[in-house]
């Protein structure tokens, strides 16, 4: 069984210990990931738009992992408010057309309270 790990050169990643997504057995597994901008490390203030940059985040890493967001079969929201939840709608709904993975939004505190949303996923290598 190969392992091959994901990283998306984010400071939390060394600091906690974790990848960004881990490659195995014909699986991807992405770790939850919020609406940084790990290019600038700034974050927006906005639900939507922290949804928008996490999906983005995601598409990068699944492309590098060798499939996309069309194979997602599994996705968790994690949202400190769910009443935010609809907003991002526009964006998971598009994100997700082909996929439409099995999915579960959950209330929860997040790490730091600028954050909004936080995305984990598991999707299938084609």
């Amino acid at each position: 069984m190969s392992r091959r790990l994901i990283s998306t050169g984010s400071p939390f990643e060394a600091q906690i210990g974790y990848s960004r997504a881990v490659v195995t057995d014909g699986w991807v597994f992405v770790a939850g990931t919020t609406g940084y901008d790990y290019a600038t490390m700034t974050m927006p203030e906005g639900v939507a738009d922290q949804c928008a940059n996490a999906l983005a985040t995601i598409a990068r890493v699944l492309e590098e992992a060798g499939t996309s967001l069309d194979h997602v079969v599994r996705v968790t929201y994690v949202l400190p408010d769910r009443s935010d939840f609809p907003a991002c709608w526009p964006h998971t709904s598009k994100a997700f057309a082909k996929a439409r993975p099995a999915a579960i939004m959950i209330q929860a505190g997040l790490m730091e309270p600028a954050m909004k949303i936080e995305i984990e996923l598991m999707a299938k290598l084609p």
